[in-house]
């Protein structure tokens, strides 16, 4: 019975020291109750790997395997059902993450401190979350443009709206390219461009460094346009 007993406690150890490949920690300012879950993508669905339920306190703790550097999502669920999850979205390996954030602002507020692959990712996002404001700006100026029956307001909005797409694409290559050694760089092709020409796909797929191809988005990058070529 005692061999029995720390055979198990061994393999408890194991399991725990395994899970806690990953350590996101944080604190949430204005949080007093509610709960925190720690997700990513399984396949194509989001499943949650680890949560707390906080009441009374702002800190949290949560912990996942984590093979080869991922995305995972931070959501937060404020015990209101009339309102939708918020989620940041954030680059882990393996490690400690802490993310740091308010209850007024969940999304918006976030403050991120963790991987390599993190820093490169928000430098990826300063970029492009241009082309999606002035992606806003155009639906605006198309609504206008329909509203008042200018055709050639609607056309004009056409050309700079595939001006504005084929840049952005070029922008993403161009970054994930120059980025071969970074998973983040498949990431990004799955999650922005995944519907760009073959060609493209498979440029930056051939450009990424062995150890990036065998990654977790490497190997869907690969299947991605293998489909794509059937």
């Amino acid at each position: 019975m005692k061999h029995l007993a720390a055979l198990i406690c061994l393999l408890a150890i194991l399991s725990c020291s395994k899970e806690r490949d990953l350590t996101v920690k944080g604190h949430i300012e204005g949080l007093k109750k509610g709960t925190i879950y720690l997700e990513k993508q399984q396949d194509s669905t989001i499943v949650t790997v680890d949560s707390v339920a906080l009441n009374g306190s702002s800190d949290f703790i949560l912990y996942s395997d984590i093979e080869t550097p991922e995305a995972f999502y931070l959501s937060l669920d404020k015990n209101n059902q009339s309102k939708p999850d918020e989620k940041i979205v954030f680059f882990a390996d393996k490690g400690t993450t802490e993310i740091n954030s308010t209850l007024k602002n969940f999304m918006v507020d976030a403050k991120i401190n963790g991987s390599e692959q993190q820093k490169l990712y928000e430098d990826y996002l300063k970029v492009i979350t241009r082309y999606k404001d002035k992606n806003l700006e155009l639906i605006k100026e198309e609504f206008e443009a329909k509203k008042a029956g200018d055709s050639a307001l609607i056309e004009k909005n056409i050309q700079d709206w595939e001006k504005l797409l084929k840049s952005k694409y070029l922008f993403t290559v161009n970054f994930a390219i120059n980025n071969k050694d970074s998973e983040v760089a498949p990431y990004i092709t799955l999650t922005e461009i995944y519907d760009a020409q073959t060609k493209w796909l498979d440029t930056i797929y051939q450009s990424l460094t062995p150890k990036v191809q065998a990654s977790k988005y490497g190997k869907m990058l690969e299947k991605h346009i293998a489909d794509n070529k059937e």
